[in-house]
C-alpha cells in the first residue's frame, strides 16, 4: 500500500507544474516526537538537506526544520524532524520557500490520557479562541457596526492538581462570547443591543476510530443583555453540540457541528422558541487557513427564523506571532439578529470588516 501511495505521488509531482510535493507516510504523529515526511520536488530540482516547514496550529503558527534521513531518490527524499510539544489535533504542513501543498498530520500525545481528554488538550493553553471574534460595519437601515468576542478557559490542568488525579476534569470549560450591535447612525453613536452569552460546558474529542462522531460539547448556558424593565431579554439552556469534521484535499477541511438545546429559563420572551426554535445548524469549510466560510441556520416552530453567513479571507502570512488577519464579510437575513429584537424581521444586513479569529 506504502508503495502505491509513492507511485501516486511520484505521478501528481510529474504532473504539477514547478510544484514541491509533501507528504507523510501515516498522516499522524505524536508531540514530542520524531515525524517522517516525504518530499517530492519538481522535475529537474533535487530536494536539499534541509527545509522549513510553516506548521499551523489553531491560530498559532511556528516554522519547524526537517533534515534528510538519508540521499535523495531523483526528485523524491524522506526527512524527520521533531514535532514541538505545542503541536495537538489538526496539524497543517507548508513549506516556507517553496510553493506546496499542505499537509494535515493528527498529532496526539501516547499515553493512557487520551482515552479521557482531547488528543493535545493538555498542551491547549488554559486561555483559548471559542467563537469568531471579529468588527464588521454596514449601511442597510442606517450605518451599523456588529462586533463580537469570545474566549473559553480550561478550569483543571490535566498535568496536576484535580486534573491530574481525574483526567475527565480537564475536558471542562468556562466560555463566554459578548456581540453588540452599533447603531452609528444615532446622535450619541449607541449600542442598540448587547448580548453577553457565559457558558459552562465539557468538551471531549475522539482519539481512535471507534467513535462515530469526532467531538461534543456538553453545557449550560445563559443569555441575556443585561437591560431593565420591557427591553430586557434572557434564555438559559442546556446543550449539546456534537461535531463532524471531514479531512479534504489540499489541506482543506469541512465540518458539521449543530448545536441543539432546550430552553430552561425563558420568562421574558417565552415565545422564543418560534424564532430560534431548538437547534443552531451549523456547518464551515475551511480553505486551509487562506480562507473560511461558516454558515449557521435557525429555524423556529413557527417557521420563522434567520440565517446568518461568514466570509474571511486572510490577507497577510504573519511570521512574528500567533494572530493572523482576516477581510471578514458578515450577511444576516431574518428574525432576531440580537436577542432583544427577537421577534423582529428588520431589513437584511451585509456588513464589511476585519477579523482575528475567524
Amino acid at each position: 500500500m506504502r508503495r502505491v501511495a509513492f507511485l501516486l505521488l511520484a505521478l501528481a509531482a510529474e504532473t504539477a507544474s514547478a510544484q514541491w510535493i509533501i507528504a507523510s507516510p501515516d498522516s499522524r504523529a505524536a508531540a514530542g516526537e520524531t515525524f517522517e515526511l516525504v518530499v517530492v520536488a519538481p522535475p529537474g530540482e533535487t530536494p536539499p538537506e534541509e527545509l522549513a516547514l510553516r506548521m499551523k496550529v489553531d491560530i498559532a503558527e511556528l516554522v519547524v526544520r526537517v533534515r534528510a534521513a538519508g540521499p535523495a531518490a531523483g526528485t523524491r527524499r524522506a526527512y524527520t524532524g521533531t514535532m514541538p510539544l505545542a503541536a495537538s489535533g489538526q496539524v497543517t504542513l507548508q513549506l516556507v520557500d517553496r510553493p506546496s501543498n499542505v499537509l494535515v498530520v493528527l498529532t496526539a500525545r501516547r499515553d493512557a490520557m487520551q482515552s479521557l481528554i482531547t488528543p493535545g488538550m493538555e498542551r491547549e493553553p488554559p486561555l483559548s479562541e471559542n467563537d469568531p471574534m471579529y468588527i464588521v460595519a454596514g449601511t442597510r437601515g442606517g450605518n451599523t457596526a456588529r462586533f463580537q468576542l469570545s474566549f473559553k478557559y480550561r478550569l483543571f490542568d490535566a498535568s496536576s492538581g484535580f486534573g491530574q488525579d481525574r483526567p475527565w476534569l480537564s475536558g471542562l470549560y468556562f466560555g463566554y462570547t459578548q456581540n453588540a450591535l452599533w447603531d452609528l447612525s444615532s446622535d450619541s453613536k449607541s449600542f442598540r443591543d448587547t448580548n453577553y452569552r457565559p457558558q459552562l460546558f465539557w468538551r471531549w474529542q475522539r482519539t481512535d476510530d471507534r467513535a462515530w462522531l469526532d467531538g461534543a460539547r456538553l453545557g449550560i448556558e445563559h443569555e441575556s443583555n443585561g437591560s431593565q424593565s420591557n427591553l430586557s431579554r434572557s434564555i438559559d439552556v442546556l446543550f449539546l453540540r456534537p461535531e463532524w469534521r471531514w479531512q479534504l484535499r489540499n489541506g482543506h477541511n469541512a465540518e458539521f457541528t449543530p448545536k441543539v438545546y432546550g430552553y430552561l429559563e425563558k420568562d421574558e420572551n417565552p415565545d422564543i422558541p418560534q424564532y430560534r426554535g431548538h437547534v443552531d445548524w451549523r456547518a464551515r469549510y475551511d480553505a486551509a487557513g487562506e480562507w473560511a466560510a461558516t454558515g449557521v441556520l435557525r429555524l423556529g416552530t413557527a417557521g420563522k427564523g434567520s440565517l446568518l453567513l461568514d466570509l474571511s479571507k486572510r490577507v497577510r502570512d504573519l511570521r512574528f506571532g500567533p494572530v493572523g488577519g482576516y477581510v471578514h464579510i458578515q450577511f444576516f437575513a431574518g428574525y432576531g439578529e440580537d436577542i432583544v429584537d427577537y421577534n423582529l424581521r428588520r431589513r437584511s444586513q451585509l456588513r464589511f470588516g476585519f477579523a482575528i479569529v475567524p
